[in-house]
């Protein structure tokens, strides 16, 4: 099996305040990450806990962080010890790229690229999948919106109805449920995090529980990795 249909299982079966305002946080942008040193200051601008995440994920803009599988679900096994980094790669202000690097039997698939994106709403989390020439995945952009307000750290996106759909026609019933959830420390944050978690059960409807959960490090940066398949 490939490294890049094995990252594939994962759709089958990814505060507070802040020094710097969410305006002055994006406007920034990638090419200016959030200087060393910064430190979570009294909330200015956010109105909500959607902006709040918003702005504390844009601190990291052009940053990239290492990190590893932290859950234990025997489907998984593969990742268990394999070399991760993620990269805040884009950001405008309403949308933040964040490819997901992975080193499986020695090759980087860089095929996962998480998309958050503010709506009237709330946030929004999509999964572009491409392949190494850059052609989406069949199985691409699926994801969900925020079903509530979550807080500054921590925002869950249940699957929406496109998404169960894709899942459905593609053979991936198993996935109809699914529950995607991400947790940020702005920059500075004393032991942050950076924490991505797919997560489905039998309570919630699945056939069975299921749980993916990685965590970075965004305490110290590590070199930013080549651009995600697509996005270069």
């Amino acid at each position: 099996m490939t490294t890049h249909h094995r990252l594939m299982r994962l759709a089958r079966p990814l505060t507070p305040g802040l020094a710097l305002t969410l305006s002055a946080a994006l406007v920034t942008g990638c090419s200016q990450p959030a200087a060393e040193g910064e430190t979570p200051a009294a909330v200015a601008a956010e109105t909500t806990p959607q902006d709040a995440f918003f702005a504390a994920l844009a601190t990291h803009c052009g940053k990239a962080y290492a990190g590893r599988l932290v859950s234990d679900d025997p489907v998984d096994a593969d990742f268990v010890g394999a070399p991760m980094v993620m990269h805040v790669a884009d950001c405008s202000a309403d949308q933040i790229a964040v490819p997901f690097h992975i080193q499986v039997d020695g090759e980087w698939d860089r095929s996962r690229t998480w998309i958050f994106t503010r709506t009237d709403t709330g946030l929004r989390l999509k999964h572009d999948h491409r392949h190494a020439d850059g052609t989406s995945d069949a199985v691409t952009m699926y994801g969900g919106d925020t079903a509530d307000e979550g807080t500054a750290r921590a925002q869950s996106f249940p699957v929406d109805a496109e998404s169960i759909a894709m899942f459905e026609a593609e053979g991936l019933a198993v996935s109809v449920t699914n529950v995607w959830s991400v947790e940020v420390d702005p920059a500075g944050t004393a032991d942050g995090r950076y924490v991505y978690q797919l997560k489905r059960t039998e309570a919630g409807g699945a056939p069975e529980d299921r749980l993916f959960r990685v965590e970075f490090d965004v305490t110290q940066a590590v070199e930013a990795p080549p651009a995600a398949w697509g996005w270069e």
